[in-house]
């Protein structure tokens, strides 16, 4: 089976074709467009190269089609229903202005190009389906909730990701099996103990999500990926009061103030350097800058706030998980966020900890709570759910 993964930004496109032989996933081709202005051209482009290059026949030897779409309005999970698919990013296209509207494009592209082929939307919201309700809703008006306001979570195929790669470390085949199958056949009953994870995808965009037994039980991220943890660039939590407050001090229009909450934040807004960590890191480490030790220190406070509202909520942990660019190559912020709990049963080694970009196991010998460094693989997971989604029928 061929299956193509395409991924639309607001101004990219890029793709990896798959062959999956025996259930073997195997990366055959791949390409990349920048300062994209139309997609049918360079979509009509990829296609060609994949035929030029001998690694199709013909283009409709492509069996299906995967997207990895961010929001839909009252829409999620894996999803193979595109007009059902296209209505739900229309919907909330004012929630993801730079995802939306490209992959609503790209999809009916595709299907006018690959008139037999399954085109399969993955949601970044989906492994969030089985959280609580009550964790789910804003404390707003009911009309607020009835247009689609309330906490969705996002880097969905990372967190997925990570519950099945620490449950296969950890021993526990029931809870690897749980997860595989999570979007076919939902959460299943797991007998014996609880497996208790805290994920950080720790980078350019981050959160933290709590899981058990595989099924995500809350995350940072919200609404919009606006929410959570301080960005690269993006503000994460703020008391709503502040934006009526700025817009007014500052003489602001709401267009203003959003661009300067998303675009002028995180990183860049605290430190004043940089939205890139590491820049910031040199300046506070080197030069014992005040300003920048400051805005890595929120980072680091925002991950633990995080982190121990979900040690409250799975009633325990077993293992802690850092994956993204941050996550698995910074060993300051992983020790950092570690620190000083010994008496949770979370003890770093340091020696072990130094790794960067490779699966490790970080804690010490005596520590009761696992921890590891897990490179994620979110197009995996993409591939794995669209190849099951389609042979299911």
């Amino acid at each position: 089976m061929n299956i193509l993964i395409a991924n639309l930004g607001s101004t990219s496109f890029k793709y990896r074709l798959y062959k999956i032989e025996g259930g073997q996933e195997t990366p055959v081709a791949d390409g990349a467009y920048e300062s994209v202005t139309n997609y049918a051209d360079v979509i009509n482009d990829a296609l060609n190269n994949l035929t030029s290059g001998g690694h199709i026949g013909q283009i409709s030897d492509i069996d299906a089609v995967g997207f990895k779409t961010v929001l839909g309005k009252d829409l999620s999970g894996c999803v193979d229903d595109e007009e059902a698919i296209i209505a739900a990013l229309e919907g909330f296209k004012e929630v993801a202005p730079a995802h939306n509207p490209p992959y609503a494009q790209g999809i009916k592209q595709f299907r006018e190009l690959l008139p037999k082929a399954s085109l399969v939307a993955l949601f970044e919201t989906a492994f969030y389906q089985w959280i609580p309700e009550a964790s789910t809703r804003y404390a707003v008006p009911q009309k607020w909730h009835d247009i689609g306001i309330r906490r969705y979570g996002f880097h969905g195929a990372s967190h997925k990701f990570i519950a099945e790669r620490s449950a296969e470390l950890m021993g526990r085949a029931d809870v690897v099996q749980n997860v595989k199958k999570l979007y076919a056949d939902g959460p299943q009953e797991i007998s014996g103990d609880p497996l208790r994870v805290i994920s950080f995808h720790l980078g350019g965009s981050s959160s933290v999500t709590g899981i058990k037994n595989g099924v995500a039980i809350g995350t940072s991220m919200g609404f919009s990926p606006q929410s959570g943890l301080p960005q690269n660039n993006r503000v994460g939590d703020l008391d709503s009061g502040a934006i009526p407050y700025a817009m007014k001090k500052l003489n602001l229009t709401i267009e203003e103030a959003v661009e300067q909450l998303t675009t002028q934040s995180g990183f860049l807004g605290t430190s004043g350097l940089s939205n890139d960590m590491r820049a910031v890191q040199i300046k506070a480490e080197d030069e014992g800058d005040a300003v920048c030790q400051m805005s890595l220190d929120i980072f680091i406070k925002s991950c633990r706030k995080w982190a121990s509202s979900y040690l409250f909520e799975l009633g325990g942990l077993d293992t802690i998980v850092f994956t993204a660019g941050i996550g698995e190559n910074d060993a300051w912020t992983r020790e950092e966020v570690c620190k000083g709990l010994e008496e949770f049963g979370v003890k770093i080694d340091p020696a072990r900890n130094k790794v960067r970009g490779k699966e490790t196991l970080i804690s010490a010998d005596d520590s009761k709570v696992k921890v590891y460094v897990i490179p994620t693989n979110e197009e995996l997971v993409l591939v794995r759910e669209v190849y099951q989604k389609v042979t299911s029928k």
